[in-house]
C-alpha cells in the first residue's frame, strides 16, 4: 500500500511540475493594459513547453494564429492588428491558457535617453516640472497607457526586463516621464486614438551604452567591453543599456522612437553627430520593421562651466538631415543657466509631437521646425540671411535681437545690430567692414530670441568652421 501511495504522490508531483513548466510565459512588455500598434503585423513571443503547439487568439477579429515552440520552448508569431480601438483581449495557449485583458490598439512610441527623458512629472528634488500638478490632476485618460522600464544593465543581451503597463491615472502619471507624457497627450488629443508610451531611460548616461555591439561597429573609437568580465561595470559601458533595456523589446510593434540625450556627450560633438544617426539605424535594424520615425530633442542651453555646448547643439542640428525619417525638436528658449533639467517639459513634448503629427501622421497646417538658415549673402558691410521653415516670417515676440555676431577675416566676432526684414535677417557692425562669418546664440548658455511665426525657435548656428575660443 505504501508503494502505491508513494507512486501516486510521485505522479501528482510530476504532473504538477509539468503543469507549471507548461505555463505560457511572456516578456514584461506583453501584459494587461498594453497597447499594440494599429494596422500592422504585430509580433508576439514568449516561452512554453518545448516542441508544443502555441495558439494565439485575438478578440478583435476572433482569429487564431498558431506556431510551434522550439527545443527550448521559445516561440514567436505575428498577429494582424485593426484600426485603433479597444479594449480587447488576447488569449495564448499551449494547452493551458493565459489571457491578456484590457488591450488597446493604437499608436506606440518608445521614449529613451538620459535624465531629461527620465525626469518624471513630479520632477527632481528642488527641480520642478512647470505646470505638472495641474497636468497630473487632469491626466485621467483610459486611452493612454504607460510603461517604464526599470533601470538595469548587462554585458550580455537579455530576453526580458522589469516593468508593467499602467493605466493613465494621476498617481501613475506623476511617476512617468514628463517629456514623454506631454508628447503622448498631444498625440492622443490630435489623433483621437489610444497611445502607448514606453519609457526606457537612465540619467547621466552617454549614447554609447544605448547602441548594440553590431551598431557600434562603424565607430572604431568606441571600445567594446569584455563580455566575460567578472569586474563590476557602470551604466556608461558601451552596449550595456541596449542589452538590458532595449533588446528585450526589440521587435515589439511600434510607430516610432523619441530620444532626449546628449548632455553627457557634449565634449565629443563630431563623434556624437555620427552616433546619433548610428543609434537610429541600429534600433531600426534591431526592430526590423523598416525605417520608423525617430525624433529627438536638442539639448537646451546650460552653463556647464567649461567648454561650449553649442558645439553639441550644432552636431545635433547637422544630424537631423543625415538619414530619412529623422528630426529634431529645438529647446533654445527653454534652457536654464543653473539647472540642466529645464522645467518646461510641456513645450519640449509638444515640439516632439509637432514633428510626429506633421511628418509621421501627415497632418497639414502644422509647422514642426524652427527657422533653419538657408543662405547668407554679404553686400558690402551688411549681411543678409534667409531661412527655411519661415514661410510666414520671423519674430522675436517683442525682444531685441542681441545674439547675432559677425566677424571679418581676423575671426574676431563682434555683436551685430540685427533686425527682421521681409526676406529674413539683416545684420551689420560698424567694427566689421568686410564680414565673412555670422554666428547666432553660439554660446554655452544663452536664451534664444529668434522664432518663426508659429512660435518655434531657431537653433544656435554658425556659418564658419573655426574653433571657438
Amino acid at each position: 500500500m505504501k508503494r502505491i501511495a508513494y507512486f501516486f504522490i510521485f505522479v501528482l508531483i510530476f504532473l504538477y511540475a509539468s503543469a507549471i513548466h507548461a505555463e505560457i510565459k511572456l516578456p514584461a512588455i506583453f501584459g494587461d493594459h498594453m497597447v499594440l500598434q494599429q494596422q500592422t503585423q504585430a509580433a508576439v513571443w514568449g516561452s512554453a513547453s518545448e516542441n508544443k503547439t502555441v495558439k494565439v487568439t485575438t478578440s478583435w477579429d476572433r482569429k487564431s494564429y498558431t506556431t510551434r515552440s522550439d527545443n527550448q520552448g521559445n516561440w514567436k508569431l505575428f498577429v494582424n492588428t485593426p484600426i485603433a480601438g479597444g479594449p480587447y483581449s488576447i488569449t495564448i495557449s499551449d494547452g493551458k491558457s493565459l489571457t491578456l485583458e484590457n488591450v488597446l490598439i493604437g499608436e506606440v512610441w518608445v521614449c529613451s535617453g538620459q535624465s531629461n527623458m527620465q525626469m518624471t512629472m513630479s520632477g527632481y528634488r528642488n527641480q520642478p516640472v512647470l505646470g505638472a500638478n495641474q497636468a497630473i490632476a487632469s491626466s485621467r485618460d483610459e486611452k493612454i497607457r504607460l510603461f517604464t522600464v526599470e533601470r538595469t544593465k548587462s554585458l550580455e543581451r537579455l530576453n526580458d526586463f522589469s516593468g508593467e503597463w499602467l493605466e493613465c491615472i494621476p498617481e501613475h502619471v506623476a511617476d512617468f516621464s514628463a517629456a514623454a507624457y506631454f508628447f503622448g497627450e498631444m498625440i492622443r488629443e490630435a489623433l483621437d486614438v489610444p497611445v502607448g508610451l514606453i519609457c526606457s531611460s537612465w540619467g547621466g548616461t552617454l549614447i554609447q551604452p544605448w547602441i548594440s555591439e553590431s551598431g557600434l561597429e562603424p565607430f572604431p573609437w568606441v571600445k567594446l567591453p569584455e563580455k566575460n568580465s567578472t569586474q563590476e561595470f557602470s551604466q556608461q559601458v558601451p552596449t550595456v543599456l541596449f542589452n538590458a533595456m532595449i533588446a528585450p523589446m526589440a521587435g515589439y510593434a511600434i510607430r516610432g522612437g523619441l530620444w532626449y540625450q546628449g548632455e553627457s556627450n557634449r565634449n565629443e560633438p563630431e563623434q556624437y553627430e555620427k552616433m546619433m544617426a548610428g543609434l537610429a539605424k541600429n534600433w531600426r535594424a534591431e526592430w526590423n520593421i523598416g525605417d520608423f520615425p525617430f525624433y529627438y530633442v536638442q539639448i537646451a542651453p546650460y552653463y556647464y562651466g567649461s567648454g561650449n555646448s553649442a558645439f553639441l547643439r550644432e552636431a545635433q542640428l547637422k544630424a537631423s538631415t543625415a538619414i530619412p525619417n529623422f528630426g529634431m525638436a529645438c529647446a533654445m528658449d527653454a534652457g536654464e543657466e543653473n539647472c540642466i533639467h529645464p522645467a518646461n517639459k510641456k513645450v519640449i513634448g509638444e515640439r516632439l509631437a509637432y514633428l510626429a503629427l506633421a511628418n509621421t501622421y501627415g497632418q497639414r497646417g502644422i509647422e514642426y521646425s524652427g527657422p533653419v538658415l538657408r543662405d547668407m549673402k554679404v553686400e558690402g558691410s551688411v549681411v543678409k540671411l534667409t531661412f527655411d521653415h519661415a514661410k510666414n516670417g520671423l519674430t522675436t515676440f517683442g525682444n531685441e535681437l542681441k545674439n547675432f555676431y559677425v566677424a571679418g577675416e581676423n575671426k574676431k566676432f563682434i555683436q551685430a545690430t540685427a533686425y527682421i526684414t521681409n526676406q529674413g535677417i539683416t545684420l551689420f557692425s560698424p567694427a566689421v567692414e568686410k564680414p565673412v562669418a555670422v554666428r547666432y546664440a553660439f554660446k554655452d548658455f544663452v536664451v534664444g530670441e529668434l522664432y518663426n511665426n508659429e512660435g518655434l525657435p531657431a537653433s544656435s548656428f554658425r556659418t564658419d568652421d573655426w574653433d571657438v575660443e
